[in-house]
């Protein structure tokens, strides 16, 4: 088949998945507001787990059908970084006030996680050939999935203690049995499209002469990040920011679980032993990002480079250019 088709076909998956992505935002605004659940709590959960089924669904996919693994790990670690950079379109689309003034202390605790987590998965990747085994998993597998659970149970804590936590509207007409509806068929939508999208990818790679690390860590990463983005645009429409951030910093949380669940798929030995040193320098990108995003959330920055975004912004914007172009030079 073609690269032109094949592309065609990969675009076609990317705008369903865009279109679920926003269904996904409006539902679970809707529930929000229903059952009284914070923002931060109902991005990091709620809408994180979701918008990141793509990961998921693409990740199992990659190893157990494909048999890439470099395509699962890029996929996952590229779309933390393309995440992160999507903070800088929200920055720049707050103009009345800059994102990190207006933003919920929530955010910190679950960036403060992301750098830990993100650190944890940089020392698996480097160490995973001496790591012990459990059966045909890397023992960092079963701690990402402790990390992450502990890590959520700690925003909801934070948020619940909140002296302005969000509260049931007695006054709401949403019907929530409709709401849910919605968001599972939107979800439904996100994970088969997200099926789907590797085997494309892994054919426009042979198509184009890419290697599996560059297509998985830079187009499949983007594609399967894409509801996060209409989730992101949907949310700053209805004026709910914290649910904007809270989705984007929660999907990395839940994508380093991806790495745990697509190391349980890959049935031929820990999956990150059969992965490409390159993939570190994309953890080591995503880390330092959200460490930046973290300095963000304290010091708050009130003025703007160019009248765009922050100097966090720039930043992030020159961190994922960086990452970009050593995952191209290392590949070529």
């Amino acid at each position: 088949m073609s690269p032109v088709v094949l592309s065609l076909q990969f675009l076609a998956g990317a705008a369903a998945i865009g279109c679920a992505g926003y269904v996904l935002s409006r539902s679970a605004e809707s529930l929000a507001r229903h059952h009284g659940w914070g923002h931060g709590w109902v991005g990091l959960i709620l809408l994180a787990t979701v918008t990141s089924l793509p990961e998921l669904s693409a990740g199992i996919s990659a190893v157990a059908w494909v048999g890439q693994p470099n395509l699962a790990v890029g996929d996952v670690l590229g779309s933390c970084v393309f995440n992160l950079l999507l903070l800088v379109v929200v920055d720049a689309l707050q103009r009345k006030q800059p994102m990190y003034g207006a933003a919920s202390a929530t955010h910190l605790l679950t960036a403060a996680f992301g750098v830990v987590m993100l650190g944890f998965v940089t020392l698996s990747l480097l160490l995973a050939a001496h790591a012990p085994r459990l059966f045909h998993l890397g023992v960092y597998s079963p701690m990402m999935f402790a990390m992450y659970l502990i890590a959520a149970a700690c925003v909801n804590r934070y948020e619940r203690a909140a002296p302005a936590g969000a509260r049931p509207d007695a006054a709401s007409t949403i019907d929530p049995q409709r709401a849910w509806r919605s968001f599972a068929l939107a979800a439904l939508v996100v994970a088969v499209v997200g099926t789907w999208l590797p085997d494309v990818a892994d054919r426009l790679a042979r198509a184009l002469g890419l290697s599996h690390s560059v297509v998985g860590t830079l187009m499949l990463a983007a594609a399967t990040s894409l509801p996060e983005l209409a989730v992101t645009l949907a949310a700053l429409r209805l004026g709910a920011l914290d649910l904007a951030i809270g989705n984007l910093l929660g999907s990395n949380l839940f994508n380093v679980v991806v790495l745990a669940i697509d190391d349980a798929a890959y049935v031929r030995g820990p999956l990150l032993v059969d992965v490409s040193a390159t993939h570190v320098g994309t953890a080591v990108t995503a880390m330092t990002m959200t460490g930046l995003v973290l300095i963000g959330l304290v010091l708050r920055p009130q003025g703007r480079v160019l009248r765009a975004t922050s100097w966090v912004g720039i930043g992030l914007v020159a961190m994922y250019v960086v990452n970009a172009a050593l995952i191209y030079l290392g590949a070529a």
